[in-house]
Order: structure tokens, then sequence, then C-alpha cells
């Protein structure tokens, strides 16, 4: 088998990933019909690793098909062309499937048995990627040294430069969530847009052109 076919073999156990319902290895099982949601190709040149889907995303089955993709891709400076080009973009969340609400309304955590079941699987087959986007704790405690982590999200996304510039086999940005819920954030941190975003929009635009 071809790295090609052994690829699309791979996204297709990931969609059909039943895991989190018929044996979950951390809590209850996801109580409604799991439906993963990735996008990836080996040409990919940046990797975006996100949450979860939330119900819009689950019932689209494309990712970021909601109000923080509209701010994401906002923030990247793209259009939805770019965006869901997987030979372009490779979007890859740490729960792959909806996880269903918590008693508030809001989304629950992403599951915990995606990303070590297939992130690594999924990580080897994308030999090109450059530039990685860490949304969120969840991926940025899987992806990045604890010491970058010991200040809570503010502190590890103020701390971009660093991390950003550190030597290895790709460069790496933490970004808070683009969910319209941390408008107060963006806010309280003007540094963000006016410092994080004229580079993290000009890395892409090299990569893209």
């Amino acid at each position: 088998m071809g790295q090609a076919a052994e690829f699309a073999a791979l996204l297709a156990s990931i969609r059909a990933c039943r895991i989190c319902r018929d044996t979950p290895h951390f809590g209850e099982k996801l109580p409604h019909e799991p439906r993963p949601v990735i996008q990836a190709s080996p040409q990919a040149r940046i990797c975006i690793v996100g949450q979860a889907p939330g119900a819009r995303v689950h019932a689209s089955g494309r990712p970021f098909t909601d109000a923080s993709g509209d701010r994401l891709r906002a923030w990247l400076g793209i259009g939805e062309a770019d965006f869901y080009d997987s030979e372009k973009v490779a979007l890859i969340p740490m729960g792959f499937c909806f996880p269903g609400n918590d008693a508030k309304g809001g989304d629950l955590p992403p599951r915990r048995e995606c990303a070590p079941a297939w992130h690594d699987a999924v990580f080897a087959h994308l030999p090109n990627i450059e530039l990685l986007l860490l949304i969120g704790q969840y991926a940025q405690r899987r992806y990045l040294d604890r010491s970058d982590m010991s200040g809570g999200l503010t502190r590890t996304v103020q701390d971009w430069r660093k991390i950003y510039h550190r030597p290895g086999p790709h460069r790496t940005i933490p970004l808070p969530h683009p969910s319209w819920r941390n408008s107060g954030w963006l806010k309280q941190n003007t540094w963000f847009e006016a410092e994080l975003l004229p580079v993290l929009r000009a890395d892409i635009g090299n990569l893209l052109s």
C-alpha cells in the first residue's frame, strides 16, 4: 500500500471511530452518534490543532463552520477557499467529535480518547508542516513544553515570540480560542491583535503565496 492509500485509510478509520461511544476510556460514553471531523493532507504546510467540534460543526461535518471559524479566518487573514484546501491547511481537533453540552449549555471539554488514539499517526503523515497553530489550552498542553503552560493561557500566548522563534521542525504559535465568548479577553489584551496577528498573517501569506 502506497503512502497516499495509507493516509486515506487512516482518515477513513478516524471517521469511522466510535471509541468514545462504544468503549470510552474516560468517564461516560458519548451520548450521541459520533461524527469525527478532520481535514488533512500530506501536502499541507499549515496545521491548526483546535479543541473539538461544536454543535454546528457536528451538523455540517466541516471544521469551523460557525462564528468561531469566521473569527479564526479573520485572524489568519485568509478566505474559505484557502482555509478549506486540505493541501494547504490541516485542521486537527484535540477531540474529533462534538462532546456534548454541560449543564449550563456550554460545550464539554474535548474527549480524551481522540488525541492518544490518532494524533501521532496523523502527524506521521504530515511531513511538510511549517507552521503549527495551537488553539486553546488543550492543544497547548499536548504540544508545548510544560514550562510554557505554567502561567495559564494568557501568559502562554503572551510568550508567543519565545515559542515562535524556538528551534524545531516547524514554527509554533499559541492562540486563544476564537469563540465570541473571548471578546472580553481580546479587549483586555490588545497586544494580541496589534503584535501577534500581523506576524501570523505575514507567515501564512508567505506559505500560501
